[in-house]
Parts: C-alpha cells; sequence; structure tokens
C-alpha cells in the first residue's frame, strides 16, 4: 500500500516536471524564433481615432444609464437562454408540475428585478 502511496507522488513530481520542461522550451522557442525588435516609425504610440489626430484631453464622462441598460438586455438575455430550452422540452413526458414551479420561480426573480428597476425610473431615457 506504501508503495500505491509514494507512486502517486512520483506521478506527481513526473508531471510537475514534464509541466516544467513544456514551459522553458516554449519560452525558449519563442525566444529563439521571434523577430528581432522592429524600429517603431513615429506616431506608432500615438493614439488612432478613425484617421484624424486625436483632439483633446483623455478624459471622456460615460453616462452609467448606458452600461445599466447593457445589463439589463444582458439580464434578459440569460433569461432567454435558460427559457427557450425549457420551453422546447416541457410537454415531453417527466416533466410535470415541479418543472413549473421551478421556471415560474425562476420567472418571478427576474420580474421583481425588473419590476425594481422600474420603480427606480431606470428604464427611463432622460
Amino acid at each position: 500500500m506504501s508503495g500505491s502511496y509514494l507512486g502517486s507522488y512520483a506521478t506527481l513530481g513526473l508531471l510537475l516536471l514534464a509541466g516544467a520542461v513544456v514551459f522553458v522550451a516554449a519560452f525558449s522557442a519563442n525566444r529563439l524564433l521571434r523577430p528581432g525588435a522592429p524600429a517603431n516609425p513615429p506616431g506608432k504610440t500615438q493614439s488612432y481615432e478613425c484617421g484624424l489626430d486625436p483632439v483633446g484631453g483623455d478624459w471622456a464622462q460615460a453616462q452609467i444609464r448606458y452600461y445599466v441598460y447593457a445589463f439589463l438586455y444582458v439580464l434578459f438575455a440569460v433569461e432567454a437562454v435558460f427559457l427557450f430550452p425549457w420551453a422546447v422540452i416541457f410537454d415531453r413526458p417527466g416533466f410535470g408540475a415541479a418543472t413549473v414551479v421551478e421556471m415560474a420561480i425562476f420567472v418571478a426573480v427576474l420580474a421583481l428585478g425588473i419590476l425594481y428597476a422600474w420603480r427606480k425610473r431606470t428604464l427611463h431615457w432622460t
């Protein structure tokens, strides 16, 4: 029994050693095969905005409401990911009242979320 116990540590050690060898070999091959450092032409590190020279500062204010709309979209897109497959297999045998209750709870939690957003006037575009 002790042989198999130590054997599992030997296997782990060999695996770690093989991983380290692969790591070192990959980075060595990268260093040997990469091209030399190219010369940086003037303007390469300058920001690019649709072919125009960047004008103004680098700080811009973003409205938080855009992120709220994006979050709500993702929330209800995820709901669709769960709801549509459930609706497709709902009428198959073996799916009974338990699946209806589970989906009702899921939709109720999402409805509470949209009700909260509506009450906080998050869904108004003003």
